[in-house]
């Protein structure tokens, strides 16, 4: 028998609730300490897990709507001088006119010029009956030489004074031909259809051949011309986007002018090379300008719409990182856990960007991922993945 037996009934009944009311007391402080640490511990488990955003990759558009500044210019354009010394006796075309190939503009009077070709075509009858002259003779010595009448060096003296004549007569004829060339000159003609933009001559001003030696280019100009009806306009493509740009390439022109209005226009040719300074390929766009709308010199903006040649895909460019060994995307894995991956680059859409390779359309991209996330963490997708609307 114990010593709790041996006590009294009452006295055990006293020390089996005390016991129970301390067991309870234990409970009732142990319990909700486990409970609270088990929830911190899953708080604290939820907390270290990143809660991420994803984009699905979306097949980038098979065209881009590229806008380049240009200027429109001039099909041809060109400065006509005199090609002969004189006065301007007469302009016949101002500022503004339309004018075709070969109509005359001013004429130039050269009265020096003209007295020399008229002494010219004098020397040169000269020359002709110098030489007939010397052909009769020679035809006759030799005639005689036939019949031993002369002899054989008189006949050959003839001969050649025959040939000297014909060669004064030769150089007659080339200069009679040179001063009327000159004198061609004084009418001042259109090299080709278009519109006089400048007149820098008066009736009475003095002209020189070429120009006025030792004054600006500028001043020396009789007139200025430019063929309008046809426009070429020079963009400079970056060189991402120059493989895109060939013959066919759909072009057009816009300008602040005509708000709303399109110009259709062509890619006529490009410089086939990139400007090692700019890194930009140079093309030229022609546009028809019949109704001479569009300005030579005005500001328009070019269009190309070009196609891209290799299949790609688009993703926000809040999705990239750039890290020193590249462009690189994060992604979730099937695990959950982050996988990065580098990409190549291609068009610029503004808030988009073209992948060229290193993507796939399956995989989940995480939208504003922070700079400091690495391979292999865990990660926990706050929605569905959305697709990357560009």
């Amino acid at each position: 028998m114990t010593d709790l037996d041996k006590q009294p009934a009452p006295r055990r009944k006293a020390a089996f609730v005390l016991a129970a009311l301390a067991l309870a007391l234990l409970a009732a402080g142990v319990v909700p300490r486990l409970h609270a640490s088990r929830a911190l511990a899953a708080q604290t488990a939820s907390q270290s897990t990143l809660t991420v955003s994803v984009v699905s990759p979306q097949p980038a558009p098979a065209s881009q709507d590229l806008v380049l500044p240009g200027a429109a210019m001039p099909f041809a354009d060109t400065a006509i001088f005199a090609r002969t010394s004189g006065y301007i006796a007469h302009w016949y075309t101002d500022i503004g006119t339309h004018v075709k190939a070969g109509q005359v503009l001013a004429d130039i009077a050269a009265p020096d010029l003209d007295a020399q070709l008229r002494a010219a075509r004098a020397d040169e009858a000269s020359a002709q009956a110098a030489y007939a002259y010397a052909k009769t003779t020679a035809q006759r010595w030799q005639t005689m030489l036939a019949s031993q009448s002369v002899a054989q060096q008189d006949a050959d003296a003839k001969l050649s004074d025959m040939q000297t004549r014909q060669a004064a007569l030769a150089a007659a004829q080339a200069n009679v031909a040179r001063l009327a060339e000159l004198v061609s000159f004084e009418k001042v003609t259109a090299p080709f259809d278009g519109v006089i933009t400048a007149r820098d001559v008066d009736v009475g001003a003095l002209v020189t051949a070429g120009g006025t030696p030792g004054s600006p280019s500028a001043a020396n100009e009789l007139f200025h011309l430019s063929q309008t009806q046809t426009l070429r306009v020079f963009v400079d493509v970056p060189q991402d986007d120059a493989a895109d740009v060939k013959p066919a390439t759909e072009a057009w022109l816009t300008t602040q002018q005509y708000p709303g209005r399109r110009f259709n226009a062509r890619v006529a040719r490009s410089a086939g090379a990139i400007d090692p300074t700019s890194r930009t390929l140079r093309v030229e766009i022609d546009v028809d300008n019949v109704d001479g709308a569009l300005l030579p010199g005005g500001y328009v903006q070019a269009h190309l719409a070009l196609k891209s040649t290799t299949p790609a895909l688009d993703v926000p460019v809040t999705t990239l990182l750039f890290r020193p060994d590249g462009v690189t995307v994060a992604t979730v894995d099937a695990t959950g856990r982050t996988l990065l991956k580098p990409v190549h680059l291609g068009r610029d859409f503004g808030t988009h960007v073209e992948v060229t390779s290193g993507l796939s359309m399956s995989d989940r991209v995480i939208d504003n991922p922070g700079d400091s996330i690495s391979n292999g963490e865990t990660v926990s997708i706050a929605q569905p993945a959305k697709a990357a609307q560009s």
